[in-house]
């Protein structure tokens, strides 16, 4: 095996800030869905004018932007598939995620300068599989979440050396294998395999004995309920040495539904891990705890190792206190300076006040910074002093700098 370069972070965006904030916060490349033919219909996605916006942004400063093409495409999808195809290639983002065959053949087709990855909905589990899909013209391919170091490492050992791997590192699991879930379609009518995931494994559930229908008796948990399907979320930002040994191209992060605050903070602590580990393996390992702290800060529902270290047995994938854990809220991002770098002009997320003290979250080395709110202005000039409906476009005067881009948070 050649020598192990260092390996791709990849990031998910939802919408063009988004996508800006993971290229500003360290990301090598970024994956982004279009208005159609993505398996998260429910985020904003980007139209072809912030696709067109996306991809320069990151292509100005030496990075990549995939696009997501992975749904299982029905018979009535595919006319409209070769013209969308036609148009990304256009449009000219560095490479294609896709899981179906057909999708795959057209894409082949219609944007050949594109490169072609394949999704983990494709369920990539062993290196014949890999080697298929390298004879077809792929670069890169998605692996499996079930897959163990150990098996990704045989992989690794049995493609072309040019072939790319790519494994989730950090994010949400799926109870079903690599996504093919259709709890969601049976309860819903919505079908995850085209998008449109209500996330049914989240909800709340009770035992029916069958002699007695309509009686709902509760499996205790505790006292917010049962989640006997909820997945604990996936970290792997302590374990860089052991990714690095398997021999990943690419690390990928999930949450293409998530803040601009969680793409910041989990890109941040992967690319100083990344970083770290490259520079000094022994730098990188008395930084394990920060790596872990920070993003502790995101929303999470507790994390685990998930498959990389063998089948994980059924009560460690389960998450037994509670759907998440959220200890930081998201203020806003610094979207302009005013008179100078101690005033900043935010969309405001959540309710703060003057006087209050915010942590500012910048890219870099994984620090605390925090500054206090001096006064809050609202558009029209008048003086406030909280902020409470979000969405509020306001101007805040801080007693420390706060640069365009930079985002605030603070404890729940």
């Amino acid at each position: 095996m050649k020598e192990q370069l260092k390996p791709e972070l990849l990031m998910p965006a939802g919408s063009l800030p988004v996508l800006r904030t993971a290229v500003d916060f360290g990301a090598d490349a970024v994956y982004i869905g279009g208005d159609i033919f993505s398996l998260r219909a429910k985020a904003v996605n980007f139209s072809r004018e912030d696709m067109i916006a996306g991809i320069a942004y990151a292509h100005e400063r030496g990075r990549k932007v995939y696009v997501t093409v992975n749904i299982t495409a029905h018979n009535g999808d595919l006319e409209e598939m070769k013209k969308y195809l036609a148009e990304l290639e256009e449009i000219g983002p560095d490479g294609l995620i896709i899981s179906d065959p057909g999708v795959f053949s057209l894409a082949r087709e219609f944007a050949p300068l594109l490169e072609r990855h394949i999704s983990t909905q494709a369920n990539n589990t062993n290196y014949l599989t890999y080697r298929f899909w390298y004879e077809q013209g792929a670069t890169r391919v998605v692996s499996a979440r079930e897959l163990s170091l150990e098996e990704i490492k045989e992989l690794r050992n049995n493609i072309p050396e040019d072939m790319e791997i790519e494994s989730f590192v950090h994010g949400a699991m799926c109870i079903s294998y690599s996504g093919r879930c259709l709890l969601s379609n049976y309860l819903t009518g919505r079908d995850a395999n085209l998008g449109e995931c209500t996330h049914p494994c989240r909800w709340k559930y009770h035992l029916v004995e069958e002699t007695r229908p309509g009686e709902y008796m509760p499996v205790e948990e505790n006292d917010r309920g049962t989640f006997i399907f909820n997945s604990k979320d996936l970290c792997m930002v302590d374990h860089i040495d052991d990714l690095v040994s398997a021999g990943i191209s690419s690390y990928k992060c999930e949450g293409r539904m998530k803040s601009a605050l969680y793409v910041a903070t989990v890109t941040r602590a992967y690319r100083n891990a990344i970083d770290d580990y490259f520079k000094d393996p022994a730098l990188y390992e008395s930084n394990k705890a920060t790596y872990l702290a920070e993003v502790a800060k995101c929303t999470n529902r507790r994390f685990y190792t998930g498959f990389y270290y063998g089948k994980p047995p059924a009560q460690a994938m389960v998450y037994g206190d509670s759907t998440y854990v959220k200890e930081y809220v998201y203020y806003g991002t610094i979207e302009r300076n005013g008179e100078t770098d101690h005033i900043g002009v935010i969309t405001q997320k959540n309710k703060f006040c003057v006087g209050d003290t915010l942590e500012v979250l910048e890219p870099g080395p994984v620090k605390e910074r925090f500054v206090k709110v001096l006064s809050i202005t609202a558009q029209d000039g008048t003086s406030q002093e909280s902020c409470p409906h979000a969405g509020q476009i306001i101007t805040v005067a801080f007693d420390g700098p706060v640069p365009v881009g930079c985002l605030l948070r603070g404890k729940a």
